[in-house]
């Protein structure tokens, strides 16, 4: 699935949080935020597409979840963040190249031929990686060891990196073909932007295989290479990137366009992005994959890049100057996304609150992004009753609906659709202001989902007026207008 990641270290944000964040771009997928009890978290895990079937550890943790509405793919839930206040994201679909593929195949599910053979089940994947793993971890690195385990076991039948969150660490894993896999704790200083490829320029190998402070990886990735001729580079350098990843035109139309416009927005003095001699352009294969921002990095600031489409430059398909170059390159913000999440772990906070998910369904570009605290028992209905038919009743239906009206009408709607993302976003960090008080005094469970069901109540006002503003401006343009004037 392709979707876009962005990951930020502790020492690289306003407020000293971890945030991991990702859109999830299916195909329309209708997606809701729930929460999962222990009690509910099945014992024997199988998954709808390979038919692999796993068992389960007992004492699972609660953990949220944005899964798919219609199971019959299976549950695909995303993101979450758990009762020990550790995030996950799973996955970014990512590229490798047919060396790796085929020193280590992916695992893929076997149908049976006739009634005489068995059906060979597959590995593991994005539907199933959440549910296997976020509800036995207490740390992010407790994450990257146990998909580990599971990749080595069962193996994968696709290319994913997926990304991990605590109060201090940020920790990044990519699969390497069926089996094979790296890690890499972010840098506290720095944010990673990743698209559709695979990401690491950089890898400590000594570390890897030593202390382990901040890369772990295969038991034998050494050989594993060295065995199958894998490394392209020159002089000792080890830059995983030139070894497990792609170099294809279509990375340059589809994946590093969105990399480069992440951070030309991070860094624009530290680096130059633009013009013939700009150090990194938009087809570059060596855009970084971890940069140090030059400001600190807020919530509002990873919303405007999971939103993006090359504003500012001659790649812009909402653009009225037509460059020739409009529309050229895969936005960031696309119409098929089904939910966009950002998995915040903030500092100096009571344990209980600990944990903010921030969640926008349907197109980035046009939704708002709402918070809500994960340690609660329940999440609201305007955001888990979700039913597959049209409605204005919910987040996900009320966004999608904004997002068609929005587009058809770009230049007279999208004054309307930033007043409606400023003020969802403004209001919700007051709601979390006044209830951080509240339940550092109080009740926490009591006031957790008090305060959830003020955040909720709030999108859906201000979703309705949006709503409501948008399509009388949008009826106002519809071609078939006619007045008696104009005779």
């Amino acid at each position: 699935m392709s979707c876009t990641t962005i990951l930020v270290g502790k020492a690289a944000s306003n407020d000293r949080s971890t945030m991991i964040a990702r859109t999830d771009d299916g195909h329309f997928d209708v997606k809701k935020l729930v929460v999962v009890e222990p009690e509910k978290q099945p014992k024997t895990y199988k998954s709808v597409l390979s038919h692999l079937e796993i068992t389960l550890p007992e004492n699972p943790l609660r953990y949220t979840a944005c899964p798919s509405v219609d199971p019959k793919d299976g549950i695909w839930a995303a993101t979450g963040i758990n009762a020990a206040g550790v995030g996950m994201t799973a996955t970014e679909t990512i590229t490798t190249n047919p060396r790796v593929l085929a020193a280590d195949p992916l695992v893929e599910y076997k149908k049976p031929k006739s009634r005489r053979e068995k059906e060979v089940p597959g590995g593991i994947g994005e539907e199933d990686m959440v549910v296997l793993v976020l509800p036995y971890i207490r740390s992010a690195r407790e994450g990257v060891l146990r998909l580990a385990q599971l990749l080595e076991r069962y193996g994968t039948y696709e290319s994913n990196g997926i990304a991990f969150n605590d109060e201090n660490e940020v920790w990044w894993l990519e699969t390497i073909g069926g089996h094979h896999w790296m890690a890499r704790r972010v840098p506290d200083e720095a944010v990673v932007v990743n698209p559709n490829q695979f990401g690491m320029d950089a890898f400590d190998l000594d570390d890897a295989f030593g202390e382990k402070k901040a890369h772990l990886c295969s038991a034998d990735l050494r050989e594993f290479i060295a065995e199958n001729c894998l490394d392209l580079n020159r002089d000792g350098v080890f830059n995983p990137r030139n070894i497990f990843g792609s170099r294809r035109d279509m990375d340059h139309i589809y994946n590093t366009p969105r990399a480069w416009f992440m951070g030309r927005y991070l860094a624009p003095y530290s680096h130059s992005w633009d013009g013939p001699g700009a150090e990194y352009g938009p087809e570059s294969d060596n855009l970084p994959w971890a940069l140090v921002p030059d400001r600190l990095v807020a919530v509002e600031d990873v919303k405007y890049l999971l939103s993006s489409h090359y504003q500012g430059t001659p790649y812009n398909p909402y653009s009225n100057q037509d460059s020739g170059k409009r529309g050229m390159y895969r936005s960031i913000g696309i119409n098929r996304t089904g939910v966009t999440a950002l998995c915040q772990i903030r500092a100096g906070v009571p344990e209980a609150i600990r944990g903010v998910e921030w969640v926008c369904f349907g197109s980035t570009t046009f939704s708002a992004m709402l918070p809500v605290y994960a340690n609660a028992d329940k999440m609201p209905k305007y955001l888990s009753d979700v039913t597959l038919d049209v409605s204005t009743g919910n987040l996900y239906w009320a966004s999608r609906l904004i997002g068609a009206l929005a587009d058809s009408n770009y230049a007279a709607c999208i004054q309307q659709i930033e007043r409606y993302q400023d003020a969802v976003m403004a209001k919700g960090r007051q709601i979390l202001r006044e209830y951080d008080a509240k339940i550092a005094a109080g009740d926490a469970p009591a006031l957790i989902a008090e305060a959830n069901e003020a955040l909720a109540k709030m999108a859906g006002e201000r979703s309705t007026d949006t709503l409501n503003k948008l399509l009388l401006e949008v009826s106002q343009h519809m071609k078939n207008g006619f007045n008696r004037a104009d005779n």
